[in-house]
C-alpha cells in the first residue's frame, strides 16, 4: 500500500507497517511500563504533553497533509487539547474507590477498587486522525492503562510528530499499519476499541471474542435532521449544511438526510440551496476540503447516479471534481429523494444533503428511524419542548436540539449507540474511563458472632 496526498493524487512513499515482531515488541514494552505507570503522576505526564500537542506546528502540518483539510485541522488539535485538559481534571474523583457499604448479610461489609487493563489497544480512521486516535487512548492512560494506537493507513504522517510529543514516562505507542496490523494488535490486548466502517467492526468483535477481550465499537451513520413546520428555517439551514459538509461530510456524526415539513420544504430547500451554493472548496480558498480516502469518490458518484436515475434533483454540487489531481465534491443538495435511493439509506461520507418533504412529525420520525444507524441525529422545531417531544422518539444515540453535529464540538453527554452504529459502553462523557477499568470488590466479615452461618462443626 501506498501513502497518498489527497490533495495532489501523487503517491508520496510507501506504507511502512510495523512488522509482527515488532509490534509484539512495542506491546511488551508498554506491559513493562504499565505498573510504573498506574503509580505515576499520570496527571502532570498528560498535561505535559496536552501542552507541547497544543503548540506544535509540525504536528499540525501533518495533519493538514495527511487530510487536506485546514480549519478542521486547527479544530482537531484544539479539541484534542481540550479533551487532554478535561480527563486531567475529571480523572481523580472518577478513579476514587467506591464506598464501602454494608452488605445485607450481617456482620459483612463491601468495599472495592479499580482496577485498570493493563495494555489497550485502539485501532483508528481516517477522517480525524489525531482526533480518532487519541479519543479514547487519552481516558484509557487517565484510567492508568498502557496504550498503542493503529491509526488508517490513508493518514499515517501525524504518527511520527505525534510521538516526538510523547514525554518519557507516558506509555502510549502509536504505530503504523494496515489492516493486518490492527487484526494483530488484537491478540496483543486486553481491550480493543474501534472507530469505523460497519463491516470491520464485525471482523474486530470477532476477533476480540476469540481473544476473549472486551472490544468497544463506534462504526458508522446515517445522521437524520428533522425540520418541523414551526422551525427558525435561517438557523435550521445554517446547522444542517454546517452539520452535512463540515470536512467534507467525511464525519460518522454528518448530516446525511434531512426530512421538512411539507408546508415548509420549498422554502427550506430554495435557502439551503442558496447558502451551500456560497460554499466553496479549499482549492478555491473556501472550507471544503478534497476527497481523504481513495475509494471514496466511488461511493459518492455511485449514490449520486443512483439519486438521479430515480428521480432525484440536483440543486448544488453534484459531480466529483478533479482539481490538482485530488478528487472534491462540492455541498449538494437534493431533492425528489426517497428511501428506494442509497443515498437516503446507505453511508455516503460526503458533502451530500439529501432533502425529503414528509407530512408531519409522524412520519418524519418514522423515516429517521428506518435505518440499520442509529449514531446520532438533530431536530429544529418551534420551541425546545417540541423539538425534545421528537428526538426522544428517535433511536439514536445522541440527539442535538435546534443544532446539528453536536457531538463533533460536546463530549460531555453520554450516550451509547444504537442498532449497528456501536457496540459497548459510552465514548463520551464521565462514564466513558470505565470502559478501561474493572471493579474488584472486597467482601469483609467483621462479625464477632462464632461460627455465624458456617455448618456445623465439633470442636
Amino acid at each position: 500500500m501506498n501513502v497518498r496526498n489527497p490533495v495532489t493524487g501523487r503517491i508520496e512513499r510507501p506504507l511502512a507497517p510495523v512488522p509482527p515482531d515488532r509490534l509484539a515488541g512495542v506491546a511488551a514494552e508498554l506491559r513493562m511500563m504499565a505498573p510504573a505507570w498506574r503509580d505515576a503522576d499520570r496527571g502532570t505526564l498528560l498535561s505535559r504533553f496536552g501542552a507541547a500537542l497544543a503548540a506544535d506546528d509540525e504536528l499540525l502540518a501533518a495533519l493538514v497533509a495527511d487530510t487536506g483539510r485546514v480549519a478542521e485541522s486547527l479544530l482537531e488539535r484544539q479539541i484534542v487539547a481540550g479533551l487532554i485538559d478535561r480527563w486531567v481534571r475529571q480523572a481523580p474523583a472518577l478513579l476514587a474507590p467506591p464506598a464501602e457499604f454494608p452488605a445485607s448479610l450481617p456482620g459483612v461489609h463491601v468495599g472495592g477498587d479499580l482496577v485498570p487493563y493493563e495494555l489497550v489497544g485502539a485501532i483508528t480512521p481516517w477522517n480525524f486522525p489525531l482526533l480518532l486516535g487519541l479519543i479514547d487512548a487519552v481516558p484509557a492512560l487517565a484510567a492508568g492503562c498502557a496504550v498503542v494506537v493503529k491509526p488508517s493507513e490513508v493518514t499515517p504522517r501525524f504518527i511520527e510528530p505525534l510521538m516526538r510529543l510523547v514525554p518519557d514516562g507516558l506509555p502510549l505507542r502509536v504505530v503504523e499499519g494496515d489492516g493486518a496490523t490492527g487484526s494483530a494488535l488484537v491478540d496483543l490486548v486486553d481491550a480493543v476499541v474501534f472507530t469505523g466502517s460497519v463491516p470491520t467492526g464485525r471482523l474486530v468483535a470477532q476477533a476480540a471474542a476469540r481473544a476473549f477481550v472486551p472490544a468497544y465499537l463506534e462504526l458508522g451513520g446515517k445522521d437524520p435532521a428533522i425540520v418541523l413546520a414551526g422551525a427558525d428555517l435561517d438557523r435550521a439551514t445554517s446547522a444542517i449544511l454546517w452539520g452535512g459538509t463540515a470536512n467534507a461530510g467525511q464525519s460518522c456524526q454528518s448530516i446525511e438526510r434531512v426530512y421538512v415539513a411539507r408546508e415548509v420544504h420549498d422554502e427550506f430547500l430554495t435557502l439551503l440551496a442558496d447558502k451551500a451554493a456560497q460554499v466553496g472548496l479549499t482549492c478555491e480558498g473556501g472550507p471544503i476540503g478534497p476527497i481523504i480516502a481513495p475509494e471514496q469518490p466511488d461511493v459518492l458518484a455511485a449514490h449520486l447516479a443512483d439519486a438521479v436515475a430515480k428521480g432525484a434533483v440536483v440543486h448544488t454540487g453534484g459531480e466529483i471534481e478533479r482539481h490538482g489531481g485530488g478528487h472534491w465534491c462540492r455541498p449538494t443538495v437534493l431533492s425528489g429523494v426517497d428511501h428506494t435511493m442509497l443515498v437516503m439509506t446507505e453511508e455516503t461520507f460526503g458533502p451530500l444533503l439529501p432533502v425529503m418533504a414528509v407530512d408531519g412529525p409522524d412520519e418524519a420520525v418514522a423515516l429517521a428511524n428506518d435505518s440499520v444507524y442509529g449514531l446520532s441525529a438533530a431536530v429544529f422545531a418551534a420551541t425546545e419542548e417540541e423539538a425534545r417531544a421528537v428526538a426522544a422518539r428517535l433511536h439514536a444515540g445522541a440527539v442535538s436540539v435546534n443544532d446539528a453535529s453536536l457531538t463533533a464540538l460536546v463530549h460531555e453527554g453520554e450516550k451509547h449507540s444504537f442498532r449497528l452504529s456501536g457496540l459497548g459502553g459510552s465514548r463520551m462523557g464521565p462514564a466513558s474511563i470505565s470502559r478501561f477499568l474493572r471493579r474488584r470488590a472486597f467482601l469483609v466479615n467483621r462479625s464477632d458472632a462464632a461460627d455465624p452461618w458456617w455448618h456445623a462443626t465439633k470442636e
